[in-house]
């Protein structure tokens, strides 16, 4: 019996966000998905922390200078369980499309780089946050654990996502592709910061690791990166320093093959819109017949990779009677360490 890999269409957002206003970003979140929805998109991937928008103004001047900011900021990410999350799971539900949003979670007092994944049928199949802040982004971000670097099942095949230079980690892009990843979505913020001198930060380097990760992984790359609004520039920018190094546009989202084709017509970086791509899945086992790294073109007896995906509560409640004080019990033994981990066990 042949196996039937699904088709379908994807579409990666390219929009500048409404920059800390969550309601209004969630209106123009669900206007997007219901436009890929009817150009008959079955996925519909945003960038990265689309809702209440990057913080680009961790990036401008001092961290005292950005404390202006923070409070919007915080109070305009979004919490699981509001009406604010309820409406776009209604969203998505009421198209019948899996929707990938990239977000500002709100968990308390603190805020993590997270995507959220939701089913066609409004349900969440799971919410992953950012392992590792990038740079300054731990001036305002938490970090996520090892249960973040996971590939879910879905009606569009095993479908997975990271976070902008989560992409320039090499075990963590390693973890995914062994999970045999076959859809993917990077998310990205935009390629406007520090143009012509960080070329680190620019369009060309992570242009190319979306690229590279197709390739590597063997899967299609979902590649949505938001926009810099005019807006933007000028609530941050108040002086010649700051206009110089953020710039307006910015937008580069892509879609690759399993090859590293590009898929569609790229948008002008200053553009807002979506682009589209039909994805079969039946490609990838061309792509993987040449080079598995996690299968046929791997060698388990010369490098190994450990990954620790135990989530990593703050506080574990436990109920123990009769233990004394020194027998510690093991869920208060979980280190941050794998291999510490590895050798408890």
């Amino acid at each position: 019996m042949s196996v039937d890999h699904p088709r379908f269409r994807a579409a990666a957002i390219q929009a500048a966000p409404a920059f800390l206003d969550l309601d209004a970003g969630i209106d123009k979140a669900i206007a997007l998905i219901a436009e890929a929805a009817g150009n008959g998109a079955a996925l519909v991937a945003f960038p990265e922390t689309w809702l209440p928008g990057y913080p680009w103004f961790i990036w401008l001047d001092s961290p005292a200078w950005g404390l202006q900011f923070f409070q919007r900021y915080h109070d305009n990410s979004l919490a699981y369980g509001t009406p604010q999350a309820d409406r776009l799971a209604a969203a998505a539900r009421e198209h019948g499309v899996t929707v990938v949003l990239g977000l500002s979670e709100r968990k308390g007092g603190s805020l993590y780089i997270a995507q959220w994944i939701i089913g066609p049928d409004g349900e969440t199949i799971a919410r992953r946050r950012k392992l590792k802040p990038t740079h300054v982004e731990r001036t305002v971000f938490g970090e996520g654990d090892g249960s973040d670097l996971s590939v879910y099942p879905t009606a569009l095949g095993r479908l997975g996502g990271l976070c902008c230079w989560e992409h320039l980690q090499p075990l963590s892009k390693y973890a995914m592709y062994a999970q045999d990843e076959q859809v993917h979505v990077a998310a990205w913020p935009s390629f406007s910061l520090y143009r012509g001198g960080a070329y680190a930060l620019g369009p060309e380097v992570n242009t190319a690791a979306s690229r590279i990760y197709a390739v590597e992984g063997s899967c299609f790359v979902v590649g949505p990166c938001a926009t810099v609004s005019p807006e933007v520039i000028e609530l941050l920018c108040t002086d010649d320093t700051k206009r110089a190094l953020l710039l307006p546009g910015g937008g580069f989202a892509r879609i690759f093959a399993p090859d590293g084709q590009l898929m569609h017509e790229p948008l002008a970086e200053d553009a807002e819109g979506i682009v589209y791509a039909d994805l079969d899945l039946g490609l990838i086992s061309l792509a993987k017949a040449a080079a598995d790294p996690a299968g046929h073109y791997s060698r388990p007896d010369v490098t190994r990779l450990l990954l620790n995906k135990t989530p990593g509560e703050r506080v574990v409640p436990f109920s123990a009677p009769g233990v004394e004080l020194e027998a510690e019990p093991a869920a208060l033994l979980r280190t941050d360490d794998p291999l510490e981990v590895a050798v408890r066990n």
